[in-house]
């Protein structure tokens, strides 16, 4: 097995073996980062290989300070924004001011309400953009004005496309344990 270092020398030097050794060790993480972002496997996938992509011809731009494995996450993080801008054909604008939440707050997601497959089946279900922005924030730790840079929208939009995504998911995580209590 290949060490972090020698792999990294090997990628930036395009060899094969180290791109492979790369792929073998690190390819079923990201794919996990990719489904949260994606409607669907095949999507995902799609962002997987264009992740790839990035990481091998611009590998050479790893400091070295820092995990590598977040160096990798966040190549695949912006790829995923960039499929996002990509696909978007139009944005909801909606002014935080105007949103009034519909949580009740009498469940929150820390409680057993399902599996890791409901809840990605779930977030699967959310438009492009609640998911985009629940994903940053609530997964990712991006602060709201650093996801409305990266998305390019009002930090109030990704505050209530947040909310809005809380709530609905809430809403279908609470629908889905009442229905798995019969």
């Amino acid at each position: 097995m290949m060490s972090e270092q020698h792999i990294i020398d090997g990628c930036i030097r395009h060899n094969r073996k180290a791109q492979q050794a790369l792929w073998r060790q690190h390819s079923g993480y990201l794919l996990a980062v990719c489904m949260r972002y994606a409607t669907d496997r095949p999507e995902a996938e799609d962002m997987l290989q264009e992740a790839f992509l990035k990481i091998y011809f611009n590998i050479g731009e790893y400091s070295g300070t820092g995990s590598f494995r977040g160096w990798l996450r966040k190549v695949t993080v912006n790829t995923a924004i960039t499929c996002y801008h990509r696909s978007l054909r139009y944005k909801h604008n909606v002014d935080i001011d105007d949103y009034v939440s519909t949580e009740t707050g009498t469940a929150g997601f820390e409680e057993d309400f399902c599996n890791a497959e409901d809840l990605y089946r779930v977030l699967g279900e959310l438009s492009p953009g609640y998911r985009m922005v629940f994903n940053l924030y609530a997964i990712e730790g991006y602060m709201h004005h650093e996801i409305a840079e990266m998305l390019g929208i009002d930090v109030n939009t990704s505050k209530s496309q947040y909310s809005r995504a809380r709530a609905i998911l809430r809403k279908k995580l609470e629908d889905l344990a009442d229905m798995n209590k019969r």
